[in-house]
């Protein structure tokens, strides 16, 4: 007697033969994958889960940079991704050819709007969107521009020498000089992360139009911006008339200019990500470079005799024309984003059509997502030597018994291997807001304070993830009683 099944039971059937279906096509690719030859952690070739679980547990770098120690400059760390160790890549991958593409990493960087994904200049990966964003907007941030609002910076490095003189030089205090230096907006940018190792969870969470549970609100930032917005653009009058123009008085002129091309939209775009990005970047920079020279007692005496000697002024900031003339604190600066970048996880890319030969011989096939990691190449032994893990300045400076010839060489060997803002049509558009603050910022708090660990056996603590944050960078400051004049 044949019975006919309940449509309950064809339901389970239908359920159980997709799950077999899906598991067998896992099972299959993973073994027939072409990156199946190169080593990694035996979960990260099956799953994306063993990414995830690295930046959710806040020790990424440490256990990619102990994997390249293991296994040699490729590494799998994803069913379809690559960590490489190749610093003579950077001119490929991150050169201005647009066919190595954003990979899906980026994407939950965007925002939902009216049911729409809207991108920005970061999180789209389409050069094409890409370059419309940034053409009418990239004039604001080359070097020359940002040099005009350097009245602008002076206030700011001022306003935060007041605060530490009121706060914080009375009776031998000590305080955590990192929460002083920037403006964090850590639990969007972990969100982003820690997502962006498995990009559908987005969609489940954050552009979910049914329950909404990440990433954190960043509200309250959007409604300040969009409140400075439409008050400049309601005081047009006393706007033109201002003798220091900020960054979002040349963006109103570029509105008004190019209207086509420029709109309120994408005004408050670059305006978001002045505020949030920019700051934490500087923020890391400056907290790097300080516990570097607090810990290396000899770069800090060094450092503070090649300022000292121009003399200073302790009212004003120090110039970027003079803090950018010194060699010391131009090699220490470097050495610091070397050691410490300011993102410390891979710039991930697709392969193009042409395929990718490495070094080693071996060829990656198309669609294959591969990248390097400023922090990783900052301690590549081919390029920095023996010594990647010591702060050492010197090294970018020419040694007694270099030539010129030598030196040169090394220098564009060190600069090739430069990862700190990215590199060709992608490279970061605010590096140079960035540069600027950070040399006045540390050339300024050199000559105007003596500066100590409260204990020199407690180091700083590192969040490693996409921006490398740190806490407990516990000093004591006191004003230098002799000032002369810049």
């Amino acid at each position: 007697m044949i019975t006919q099944s309940s449509p309950t039971e064809l339901s389970y059937v239908g359920t159980a033969v997709v799950l077999f279906a899906v598991l067998l096509w896992w099972i299959i690719s993973t073994l027939t994958s072409p990156l199946r030859p190169y080593p990694g952690p035996l979960f990260a070739k099956w799953t994306n889960l063993w990414r995830l679980y690295q930046v959710r547990t806040q020790k990424y770098q440490w256990t990619i940079q102990n994997l390249h120690k293991k296994y040699g400059p490729i590494i799998r760390i994803g069913p379809n991704l690559l960590d490489l160790d190749y610093p003579e890549l950077i001119k490929i991958i991150y050169g201005t050819d647009r066919r190595w593409l954003k990979t899906q990493f980026y994407i939950n960087n965007s925002s939902m709007v009216d049911g729409k994904i809207k991108h920005n200049l970061f999180s789209t990966t389409s050069p094409a969107e890409h370059a419309q964003m940034k053409k009418p907007m990239a004039k604001y941030y080359a070097s020359s521009n940002v040099l005009t609002l350097e009245v602008k910076m002076d206030q700011v490095i001022e306003e935060l020498c007041k605060q530490i003189d009121n706060r914080f030089l009375e009776d031998d205090k000590t305080f955590d000089l990192a929460e002083c230096l920037g403006l964090s907006s850590a639990l969007s940018v972990d969100y982003f992360a820690q997502i962006g190792q498995m990009p559908f969870l987005d969609w489940l969470l954050n552009k979910n139009p049914m329950v909404r549970s990440g990433p954190p609100d960043m509200s309250h930032v959007t409604h300040f911006s969009i409140a400075q917005l439409q008050r400049r653009l309601e005081q047009q009058e006393q706007r033109k008339s201002s003798e220091e123009p900020d960054f979002l008085d040349h963006f109103i002129d570029g509105m008004e200019s190019n209207p086509d091309s420029i709109n309120a939209k994408l005004v408050l775009n670059f305006l978001l990500a002045n505020i949030l990005t920019r700051a934490d970047t500087t923020a890391i920079t400056l907290r790097a470079i300080f516990d570097f020279l607090l810990q290396n007692q000899h770069a800090m005496t060094k450092l503070k005799s090649e300022i000292l000697m121009l003399g200073f002024n302790g009212a004003e900031a120090v110039p970027y024309s003079r803090a950018r003339s010194l060699p010391y604190l131009d090699a220490a600066i470097r050495e610091s984003l070397r050691m410490h970048p300011s993102v410390a996880m891979p710039l991930e890319r697709y392969v193009p059509n042409t395929g990718l030969t490495l070094p080693d011989g071996s060829f990656i096939p198309p669609g294959v997502a591969v990248g390097l990691n400023p922090y990783i190449i900052g301690r590549n032994e081919v390029v920095w030597g023996e010594d990647t893990h010591r702060f050492r300045p010197d090294r970018w400076l020419k040694a007694e018994d270099e030539s010129e010839e030598e030196y040169q060489r090394r220098l564009r060997k060190m600069n090739g291997a430069d990862l700190t803002f990215g590199g060709g049509s992608r490279i970061c558009i605010g590096r140079h807001i960035a540069l600027i603050h950070i040399y006045k910022a540390v050339a300024t708090l050199v000559s105007r304070y003596d500066i100590q660990l409260a204990d020199q056996n407690v180091r700083m603590k590192i969040v490693s993830g996409w921006f490398p944050r740190q806490t407990g960078l516990v000093v004591r400051m006191r004003k230098r009683s002799e000032m002369g004049k810049l």
